[in-house]
């Protein structure tokens, strides 16, 4: 790691410093096209944040086109150009975060491997770093941690855990949460670190610490009786307690685990006995959110429950160190909330009056006076920007694509419909801009239990800015809308969950919006296998399929990471791979044209799935076109400007020319 001395201007990026041949967007071209030079770029400002203190402030940035991201540190009194620069060479900075008033604790990789082996096989090494601005010293410590807590009371240390550098939010593995971590205290200042805990096969992990770095919850799946056991610890005790437990081995209790958001979500800051728990306890369909009490290990009070949603986190207040309760966060149009604190409800309807096309408004960082915080949003009409507020001014700081005029972008809309068995599913359209009815595209990203809401989703808004409306159905089995909505889903996998999507589309023809002669879907990961499912569907709605990532042997997914020592989990498994619908064994049915896309280094759906797909649906004589990505990854942090060029363009090519008889 090198320290960069000559500074390089950050706070906004034009077009000669990505690169580009494009004139930046002015306000006279609200109607004109954005380039996929545009659309592919990586975030150019990925995070910013405020120091404790309110004196510096941290960016995270791209300042070109095919370069790597930086960390500059500025003077919160002299924007005008960085205090420090600071990248990883020869690894790349994915991220970093204020830790105290003098300390950064960041994350940087490097591309090590060139060939994935097994499933989950990473081809990166990774680093953790502390880095202090001031004196302009770097400390790190080789391997794959997170910050855990950052110990607020213990300003030189913090806690940190291993293996989740970038945390798995898909929700795929549902094993994620009970494999073994171990937790270390890093000194800041020395870059050394010293183990705290380390979990074994009985106690595999720490669901929760507080800021004394106390271990205060934790869930355990026992692979001998079967039953989900959840402990809990007092502060300065040194052994768990359990409180409860549940029989995995009923299939009616699999959403405690795959919904991944029930049990102890935080601790009342006045009183360490105290604590908040989320849960559909009594046979209820919506989870809530409870108290808890350490003293006797009970759930206690019902707190706050939503009608059409399950509550899935809380929000402590805006102040770091302050881990009072503000807000129950719940699903919706955006991340919900339900306030129980005035002062924080009017600071945030204050910013969201104040910012430019508010939509999902948050407070990323803050000073520990509060007279100084970085706000970012994002949404349909923002890529995402970031903005300082400091003693009641308001700038902004730099967005996420700078390139894009927010006029050029689409407006969202959330929708719920009914399936035809009478189950409701919400979802949301992107509706370009004209008169319909429009060509429809159908885009299921990954799951498929994974909850999305109206944001800013760069492959909807690139479709619509093609002309494409554009839906993502939340269906069946997807988190955060109860639990029957989940269960519906069961081993629906290719049935009732794909009849959701195409139940969507009719709905969308009756309503006048859409043209039922141009009908496309395209997914990526789970969304991808649906996608493979759409190509043999009868009677067919879709003129043609674009499946990215795909899982299109699920039978042989599923067995190369079986664990039968839980029958419900077990029986879950099987029934994406084993029982149902297995998109290779449908080859000879396909009735419309395929483009098939698949990253080489995929560690979570590996390149076979690719390899044997092509080869059966080719010696089918099937209609398709297969595209490999070179040197990707599942996840979208692992594609470069180059990877969602090559992307981006094949889509807009397939769709417009070989999407049926003329392109959609």
């Amino acid at each position: 790691m090198k320290l960069l001395k000559a500074p390089l201007m950050a706070a906004m990026v034009g077009v000669s410093a990505l690169g580009l041949s494009v004139s930046a967007p002015s306000e006279t071209q609200a109607q004109a096209s954005v380039p996929i030079d545009v659309w592919a770029l990586r975030d150019v400002v990925n995070a910013v944040q405020v120091s404790p203190d309110g004196k510096h402030v941290l960016v995270h940035i791209n300042p070109s086109r095919d370069g790597e991201y930086l960390l500059q540190v500025f003077k919160t009194d002299d924007l005008t150009k960085p205090f420090r620069t600071i990248n990883a060479d020869p690894m790349e900075i994915i991220g970093a975060r204020w830790v105290s008033n003098e300390f950064i604790f960041g994350t940087a990789w490097q591309v090590r491997r060139d060939q994935v082996k097994r499933p989950e096989q990473d081809i990166r090494d990774y680093l953790a770093f502390s880095y202090n601005p001031i004196s302009n010293k770097i400390n790190k410590v080789e391997g794959d941690f997170s910050i855990v807590n950052t110990l607020p009371t213990d300003p030189d240390k913090v806690l940190i855990g291993t293996g989740n550098a970038i945390p798995d939010t898909s929700g795929v593995d549902p094993f994620a949460a009970f494999r073994p971590r171990a937790y270390y205290k890093f000194d800041l200042k020395k870059g050394s670190k010293s183990l705290v805990l380390k979990g074994n096969s009985k106690f595999p992990q720490v669901q929760l610490w507080d800021n004394e770095g106390n271990p205060r919850y934790t869930s355990v799946l026992d692979r001998g009786d079967g039953m989900l056991k959840e402990y809990y610890r007092k502060p300065g005790d040194g052994s768990w307690t359990k409180f409860q437990e549940t029989d995995m081995n009923e299939q009616g209790n699999l959403y405690r685990i795959l919904g991944g958001f029930h049990g102890l979500a935080g601790l009342d800051p006045n009183d360490p006995n105290k604590g908040y728990f989320i849960d559909n306890r009594d046979g209820e369909d919506k989870a809530a959110l409870y108290h808890f009490d350490f003293n006797n290990g009970t759930v206690g009070e019902k707190i706050f429950q939503a009608e059409d949603a399950d509550v899935t986190r809380i929000q402590t207040h805006s102040i770091p160190g302050n881990d009072k309760l503000v807000a129950a966060r719940y699903s919706g149009a955006k991340g919900e909330r339900h306030w129980f604190d005035e002062d924080e409800k009017a600071l945030h309807e204050a910013l969201e009056k104040q910012i430019p096309y508010a939509h999902d408004i948050g407070i990323s960082s803050r000073s520990l006076d509060g007279r100084t915080m970085v706000v970012q949003n994002r949404g349909p009409k923002d890529p995402g920007s970031f903005w300082l507020v400091k003693d009641g001014k308001l700038a902004k700081l730099g967005s996420r694509n700078p390139l894009i005029n927010p006029e050029q972008l689409s407006e969202v809309k959330y929708i719920r419909y009914k399936a035809r068995d009478g189950l409701e599913i919400p979802g949301y359209i992107t509706v370009p801009k004209g008169k319909g009815p429009f060509p429809l595209v159908v885009q299921h990203n990954g799951g498929p239990h994974v909850n999305g809401r109206v944001s800013y989703d760069e492959w909807g808004q690139m479709l619509a800015n093609a002309g494409y409306m554009v839906f993502h159905p939340e269906n069946r089995i997807s988190t955060g809308w109860g639990q029957k909505h989940f269960d519906a889903g069961y081993g629906e996998h290719g049935g009732r969950m794909q009849d959701d999507k195409d139940d969507g589309v009719l709905h969308l023809i009756e309503q006048g919006l859409v043209d039922p002669d141009r009908v496309a879907f395209f997914g990526w990961s789970y969304g991808g296998q649906a996608a493979l499912y759409t190509l043999s569907r009868d009677p067919q709605l879709y003129q043609c399929a674009i499946a990215g990532a795909a899982v299109a042997d699920a039978e042989k997914q599923y067995m190369g990471r079986r664990d039968t020592s839980l029958k419900a989990l077990d029986a879950w498994s099987k029934r994406r791979g084993m029982i149902g619908v297995n998109p290779i064994n449908e080859v000879s049915k396909v009735n419309i044209p395929l483009l098939m896309m698949h990253p080489e280094q995929d560690r979570r759906v590996m390149y076979y799935h690719f390899k044997d797909y092509k080869k059966a649906f080719e010696a089918a004589g099937k209609d398709g076109q297969f595209v490999t990505i070179e040197g990707a990854d599942h996840f979208y942090n692992t594609h470069m400007y180059t990877h969602q060029q090559q992307i981006m363009t094949k889509i807009l090519d397939f769709l417009a020319n070989d999407c049926g008889p003329g392109g959609l």
